[in-house]
Order: C-alpha cells, then sequence, then structure tokens
C-alpha cells in the first residue's frame, strides 16, 4: 500500500493526504466490478456476432489503463487548472461532435462516433463533465454581481449543445446535461420565475421530442404498453433478475447475456442479477449511493462557490446517468441507451468517466479554507 509522511511536500504527498481517500476506494471498487461482470457479460455476446470471445474484454482492459491514469493525474490539479482543463476539452469535444455530422460513422441511425486511429470515440461523452465545469464557473462569475452575464453565456451554451445533441439525435443524453445545468442554476440562485419558465419549456421539450424522434416514441409506447413488441429487452432483464434470485446463478452460468444484444453494455445490471444475485446488485447501488453521498457531504462546508457548483454538478450528473440505466433494467424507465457508470463496457464512457471522476476528486480535495480534514 502507498503511505507518505505527513510531512512530505511533494506533490503525490500533499495529494495523499488531502485526496478523499475513502471516495477513491469506492472508485476503485466499482472498476473492479466492471472488469467482472465485463468478463462475465461480453464473451457470449462477442461470439455471438463473430468476434473472438475476450474481444471486448481487451478493449476495456486497454482503455482502463489510460482511464486510471488520467483521473489520477487530473486529480493531482487545483481548481483553477480543473477550470481550465474543462474549457479545453469542451471546446475540443463540441469541435468533434460537430465532426460527427461530417466524418462520423452511422450506427443505428445515429451519427455520434468518430474513428480516430481504428478506435471509435464518441466526443458527445467529453461534453457533458466539461460543460458541467464551464456552466458552473460562467454561474460563478455572474454571482459575483460584477455584471458578467454568466446565466446568459450559460444558457446560450447549454442551448448549443442541446441542439448538437438532438441533431446526432441523443434525446436521453441532452436531458441529462440539462437537468445538470438546472440543477447547478437552482443553486446558484435560480429566480423562481425563470424556473418555473424553464420547468415549462423542458416539458414541452420532452413531448415535443415525442412527436419528432420516431425511436423516443416507440420507447416510452413500449413502457407504457407491457404486451408491446419493443419490450423485448427489459423483458429478458426482468426474467433474468427473477432467475437470480437472491444469490445468484453463479459466475458464468446466467443465459440472459446470449439473447440480450446490449448484455454488455446498457443491461449489465441483468447480468449481475442472473448470476450473482440481489444482494450483490443491492451492494452495487449502494457503492454508487456511496459515492454521491460522500461528494454531497464534502460540499456542505464548501466556501468557493465555482468548486461548489462544479462538484454538485459532476456529483448529480454521475448519480443521474446510474439512476437512468438502473430504472431502465428494473423497467421503472423508458430504455435508453445509457451505460451503468465503470461498469458496462465502453471505451469513449470509461474515459469521459474517469476524467469527470478526476475533476471531482480534485474538486472535494481538503484546503485549508474549508476547514477541518475529514
Amino acid at each position: 500500500m502507498i503511505t507518505f509522511s505527513r510531512t512530505d511536500t511533494s506533490t503525490l504527498g500533499r495529494w495523499w493526504w488531502t485526496v478523499d481517500r475513502w471516495l477513491l476506494i469506492a472508485i476503485g471498487v466499482l472498476i473492479a466490478v466492471g472488469t467482472v461482470l465485463t468478463l462475465a457479460a461480453s464473451p457470449a455476446v462477442a461470439v455471438r456476432i463473430g468476434l473472438p470471445s475476450f474481444h471486448f474484454v481487451e478493449r476495456q482492459i486497454a482503455f482502463l489503463v489510460p482511464a486510471v491514469l488520467i483521473m489520477i493525474a487530473v486529480s493531482l490539479l487545483d481548481p483553477v487548472s480543473i477550470r481550465r482543463l474543462a474549457v479545453i476539452t469542451f471546446a475540443g469535444a463540441l469541435l468533434g461532435v460537430v465532426l460527427t455530422f461530417f466524418m462520423g460513422a452511422e450506427v443505428k441511425g445515429a451519427h455520434r462516433w468518430l474513428y480516430i486511429a481504428g478506435l471509435s470515440l464518441q466526443p458527445s461523452e467529453f461534453v457533458k463533465p466539461a460543460f458541467a465545469v464551464v456552466a458552473a464557473w460562467l454561474f460563478a462569475e455572474w454571482r459575483k454581481g460584477t455584471g458578467f452575464p454568466g446565466w446568459a453565456i450559460s444558457t446560450g451554451l447549454c442551448a448549443f449543445v442541446v441542439l448538437l445533441l438532438l441533431l446526432q439525435p441523443d434525446v436521453g443524453m441532452s436531458i441529462v446535461v440539462v437537468a445538470v445545468w438546472l440543477a447547478q442554476f437552482f443553486i446558484a440562485g435560480l429566480p423562481i420565475v425563470l424556473a418555473l419558465g424553464l420547468g415549462a419549456m423542458g416539458l414541452a421539450g420532452i413531448f415535443g421530442a415525442y412527436l419528432i424522434f420516431p425511436h423516443v416514441a416507440a420507447r416510452i409506447d413500449g413502457f407504457l404498453d407491457p404486451a408491446n413488441k419493443e419490450n423485448y429487452q427489459i423483458e429478458r432483464a426482468m426474467d433474468a433478475f427473477a432467475a437470480g434470485g437472491l444469490w445468484g446463478r453463479g459466475p458464468g452460468e446466467g443465459s440472459v447475456k446470449s439473447v440480450l444484444p446490449d448484455a454488455h453494455t446498457d443491461f449489465i445490471f441483468a447480468v449481475a442479477g442472473e448470476e450473482f444475485g440481489l444482494l450483490v446488485c443491492l451492494a452495487i447501488v449502494g457503492i454508487f449511493a456511496f459515492i454521491v453521498l460522500r461528494c454531497y457531504s464534502r460540499l456542505m462546508t464548501e466556501n468557493n462557490l465555482f468548486v461548489l457548483l462544479a462538484a454538485a454538478g459532476l456529483t448529480t450528473q454521475f448519480g443521474l446517468q446510474a439512476l437512468i440505466n438502473l430504472g431502465v433494467n428494473l423497467h421503472l424507465l423508458p430504455t435508453k441507451g445509457m451505460t451503468l457508470p465503470f461498469i458496462s463496457y465502453g471505451g469513449s464512457s470509461l474515459l469521459a468517466l474517469a476524467l469527470s471522476m478526476g475533476m471531482l476528486l480534485a474538486l472535494t480535495r481538503w484546503r485549508p479554507e474549508n476547514g477541518v480534514l475529514r
């Protein structure tokens, strides 16, 4: 185990004694669980589509190494450097999203991926955490009372991001981006009249998406109608949970991964339910809850508005993404192609989550102005 003296003034020494080690351990446990579940769920999917058995496992591990390095490296930064990194990442990711319309491959009717040096990357995954930090900075500058129109600039950027995401189309990610932005705006001091207006616009936007995008209408109709043919994946997922029971059928003994196209991504939680049982599923949910609540508790004594808004936005984003994936698996929400953080297979998702959690670890580090080290 790595240990440092409290008198160690090196970069790593200061990092070790100021970073939230409980949060770091929880993230490490999630990564380990994700590796095990990818090993359990992906070989059957790979064989079914004509790939080598461990194709997805090898790719996930290949992305995992740089992801961990990114998370640790970013967590060493101070809040000012985090802000600068977010601005650069946001600009680069937005450019990548625009390029997907001209150079990106179409997958299931959507233009979300760029192929670079043989690797597929989804730029919109990096827009989410970067925009949360950029929006926090703009809101914080606005609240200083200097007349800087931070809320207006943030609103314009949010509208632009959502427009690009809807053109891909990616309605689910658009909802997450808007929800996190609204949460930050509320914390920063959203006027009640504007809050009601934005809420009404949000409801109108969801109804508009239902009317405009056929795949959104199909998913909502399938969710509301149990007999709808669109419910095939949900029905298999529910069968998996029922078959797993309390203790599960055992590692490698599940059958749902052989019939679900997205068993290693969107429905990996169903694989966990069938092979490892209810208790392991509850443990996974508990880890997500611990991370979210731990981050919120660390912010209770935060005196820097930018840090408060940025960390709250990143935490809300992380928790909301997990909640949506779990809700879909349990048939509590309409199906949506959203991964379970650090659990589902996905290179872009893993790298973006590493960036997000690296920034969150950096922002929640103890600083003298925030009082006693916890």
